[in-house]
Parts: C-alpha cells; sequence; structure tokens
C-alpha cells in the first residue's frame, strides 16, 4: 500500500530583509496544516517559520533536524508521519530545499519509500542568478562551493572557464567570508575577455546583480565579504 503522506517542500527567505512577495501567500496556508517539519537547525527553523507565516504553536509541532550534528541513521525514521499518512514539510535555512541544501538526502529516502514529494513555489538564489545574468540558460552546470584549497581552487575555476563554450554558464558559490578570496583568484587567473556575473544579497535590499568582463571586474573592486554571492561563468 502506498503512502498517504507527502513530503512537502517549503520555500524560505533569502535573507531576514528580503524585498515583498519573495514567499507566495499560499506557502502560509499549507504550512500551517504541518505538524511536523524536517529542518537544519530547530532554533532558527522556528523563527523563520514564524517570518514566513507559520501561526500555530510550536508545542503541538514536531521538528526533526538534519543539521551538522544530527544522526544520519535517524533520518528514515523521520518519513514514518508520511507513511502513517501525515504531511511532512521539509524546510531549508534559505531559498529551496535541496539544492546546495542538506536536503536532498530526505527527499531521494521519500523516494525510496514511496512517498509523494511536493514542491511549493519560493525563490532560489542560483535560478535568480541565472536568468538575471544574460548568460545562457539553455545549458548551464551547477558546482556547489569551490575547494577551498587555494591550488585547487584555481584549477577547477580554469576547467570551468574551459567548460563554458561545450557546457553552457558554469554557476558557483563561496561561504560569504571566503568571497573576496574566490573573487580575487577568478580575476587573477581567468581570461580578461570571459564573462562573469556577480550576484549577491539576492531579493534583499543591498541587492547586487552585474556581468561584465573579466577585464572590466578589474576596474571596478568590489567588496563582498559577507554577502551570501553566486557567481556564474559563461560568454
Amino acid at each position: 500500500m502506498e503512502p498517504t503522506g507527502r513530503l512537502i517542500l517549503i520555500p524560505n527567505l533569502l535573507g531576514p530583509d528580503s524585498k515583498e512577495l519573495t514567499i507566495p501567500p499560499g506557502v502560509s496556508n499549507t504550512i500551517n496544516q504541518l505538524r511536523h517539519f524536517i529542518v537544519e537547525n530547530n532554533k532558527t527553523a522556528r523563527r523563520h517559520l514564524r517570518t514566513i507565516g507559520f501561526e500555530s504553536s510550536f508545542d503541538d509541532v514536531e521538528l526533526y533536524s538534519i543539521g551538522k550534528h544530527s544522526d544520519l541513521s535517524e533520518y528514515p525514521t523521520y518519513l514514518d508521519p508520511a507513511i502513517q499518512g501525515e504531511d511532512i514539510g521539509l524546510f531549508s535555512e534559505a531559498g529551496m530545499p535541496g539544492i546546495a541544501d542538506p536536503g536532498a538526502e530526505i527527499v531521494q529516502l521519500a523516494h525510496d519509500k514511496g512517498i509523494r514529494v511536493t514542491p511549493l513555489t519560493g525563490p532560489s538564489s542560483i535560478l535568480m542568478a541565472l536568468i538575471c545574468s544574460g548568460m545562457n540558460g539553455q545549458q548551464f552546470s551547477f558546482h556547489g562551493y569551490l575547494p577551498k584549497d587555494k591550488r585547487a581552487r584555481i584549477k577547477k575555476l580554469l576547467q570551468l572557464e574551459k567548460s563554458v563554450r561545450s557546457f553552457g554558464s558554469q554557476i558557483f558559490m563561496e561561504t560569504p567570508y571566503r568571497n573576496n578570496q574566490l573573487l580575487r583568484d577568478i580575476l587573477d587567473n581567468c581570461s580578461n575577455s570571459t564573462k562573469l556575473c556577480v550576484a549577491c544579497d539576492i531579493t534583499l535590499t543591498s541587492e547586487f546583480i552585474k556581468t561584465k568582463t573579466i577585464s572590466e571586474w578589474k576596474q571596478n573592486p568590489l567588496d563582498l565579504n559577507k554577502r551570501p554571492a553566486v557567481f556564474i561563468i559563461g560568454n
């Protein structure tokens, strides 16, 4: 017998001062019917859920953690309510679950167990950066976080630059406090004619999205320290 409960993918804002209308109004109606949430961090998840419209008491809600220190062996049990007929929400710290996010493991488990997966509409910084970049939206690849080691990172950047012609736009990101080092490596090692889009603080009041050649970026230094950013190399 197929499980009757669903795993519902819940969108979150991309930052505390996101512009209006980044989360559709109907999302709050759905989440207020849920009593089970799979989250990265219990404390911050409560605050984020309130921000996007959750009004019920958390005393009546069960939160299951998939944060850094959670027990992977317990993940399959998080989906037990869906097997018993109750819907479960999967909630990210920012944007949509499953992209640059530990939620993908839960989604795969749901498929393995025959649980229906339902996405709600919300912001994705990666797709928003791409559509604002003016680069190839027909063919693109997302690489997540590049290597921490400088030599390995530069090697990867050069590989991505070569991939643009055959495989389209190359999208990647970095931990905000290392953004400036990554930007410096891009400017120091990529061809002057290569195009780079920097999209930071997407949907926030400080939003900045620009596409320029490497040569043009060198003439206009940019400080990205501690600002969430997405980088795209293209032509």
